[in-house]
């Protein structure tokens, strides 16, 4: 994005000022909201939220900002336009609405209650084996970062891959207002956030709320072995593709195999011809995301055989299936970055099927289900009847004593041994991932 400062100004309905000379109108190249990550010709958005932006404004000032979009002007910076609205997080939304309207760029929208943020990124090395492609960095999925996504998307960008959360209902429709995606992709419907929305019912119709935005000259990607996503082909007029294990899967895997770590090797057949896949992250599941970023890839126009030899190298954000290993020579697979039923589940069987002599979970809270303690009670069940040792740490809703001291127990496994890392964030189980992890 390469934007005046006025135009950001008189694009928001607002007058660009601050104590610059009148003639300077600096030119912006880049949006975001942590100082930290500011860059050098940057509008820094000054969000509250559990801190406030508007006292790191100097901050983004020494990193090379050029503009700021504030609420508070008492806190302006002389070496900045101040770009001064009611509502910061409104204008942001705002702006990305406005510019979205102005890309020529292909949008997808993906969502699911598992393996959005793996799936985003093998369709963004499927897809940019062959077309410039832009998405989301991390799990920048929300009414902030997917913003900031469609700002920050570069002028070339063809195809605009956008990962979209869910926290409540309404929340998937906001997000594609701003974005308005041609394409919609939901993965599977499963036990995440389900506190907020009323049970998994509740989540398949928040997550349907992507296919229900999309246009008639739209498509919708749909999961074929997921009865409610697939329940989801009538929630809007765009035009139905299937993927998955399913006979009927219009984007089909066959001959699935694991490799001693678990990872997939398996034949896609699409409508665009017939390919080999091979993948460096473990899990069963992990051939089903390809699955899904092959279908993008075919909806976008791109080259399969590169997308097929891209998807082969590709790796996928940290603490997602990561594989490494600890001081101690063990496999360490940390998958620590977040956890539901669903993910843990497909966590717990990547782990199951590698080959080695001991299997340890170390597990913490799966946070924000309707059903805590039989959920957690479930997995345990799972884990006992793959044969993994569950090690939980920080709760006893799987219905076992927390270990007291995971890092130490860690240190006790060997080479021949793999141990998997997952829970929800406010576990902080990425703490335990740094100090095991070998260099």
């Amino acid at each position: 994005m390469l934007i005046r400062a006025s135009q950001i100004a008189a694009a928001l309905g607002v007058s660009a000022g601050g104590s610059l000379a009148s003639d300077v109108d600096p030119l912006v190249s880049s949006v975001g909201f942590d100082s930290r990550e500011i860059q050098s010709g940057s509008l820094f958005v000054a969000l509250t939220a559990e801190r406030d932006g508007h006292e790191f404004i100097s901050a983004a000032a020494q990193a090379g900002a050029v503009a700021c979009l504030q609420s508070r002007p008492e806190f302006s910076d002389s070496r900045l336009v101040s770009i001064v609205v009611p509502d910061t997080a409104a204008a942001l939304m705002d702006l990305a609405r406005i510019m979205r309207q102005r890309l020529s760029a292909q949008v997808v929208g993906l969502t699911g209650s598992a393996g959005k943020t793996s799936t985003k990124d093998l369709i963004l090395a499927a897809v940019g084996a062959s077309r410039p492609v832009w998405g989301n960095q991390r799990s920048f999925n929300n009414e902030q970062g997917l913003p900031v996504t469609i700002l920050n998307a570069p002028d070339d960008t063809e195809v605009l891959v956008l990962e979209m959360g869910m926290r409540g209902h309404g929340q998937i429709t906001q997000l594609c207002e701003i974005a308005a995606p041609q394409v919609g992709l939901v993965t599977n419907v499963g036990y995440a956030h389900t506190e907020r929305v009323g049970g998994i019912e509740g989540v398949a119709k928040a997550k349907g709320e992507l296919i229900a935005a999309l246009p008639a000259s739209g498509t919708a990607i749909l999961n074929a072995d997921d009865p409610r996503v697939m329940a989801m082909a009538d929630r809007g007029p765009a035009s139905v593709l299937t993927y998955g294990d399913a006979l009927g899967a219009d984007v089909r895997i066959s001959g699935l195999e694991l490799d001693a770590m678990a990872r997939a090797r398996c034949t896609v057949e699409t409508p665009w011809g017939r390919y080999r896949l091979e993948l460096r992250v473990p899990g069963a599941h992990m051939a089903h995301n390809a699955a899904a970023a092959f279908a993008v890839a075919g909806v976008c126009g791109a080259d399969l055989g590169a997308a097929a030899e891209a998807v082969a190298r590709a790796e996928v954000s940290a603490m997602r299936m990561q594989i490494g290993r600890t001081l101690g020579g063990a496999v360490l697979v940390n998958d620590a970055y977040n956890a539901n039923p669903t993910s843990m589940a497909a966590a717990l069987e990547a782990l199951s099927a590698m080959e080695v002599n001991r299997r340890v979970a170390v597990i913490g809270v799966m946070a924000e289900l309707d059903q805590p303690e039989s959920q957690h009670r479930e997995i345990a069940q799972l884990a006992r009847d793959l044969g993994i040792e569950l090690w939980p740490v920080g709760t006893d809703l799987y219905g076992l004593p927390p270990i007291a001291d995971a890092v130490m127990a860690i240190g006790t496994l060997g080479e021949a041994d793999a141990v998997l890392l997952k829970a929800s964030r406010v576990a902080g189980l990425e703490r335990i991932a740094r100090e095991v992890s070998a260099p």
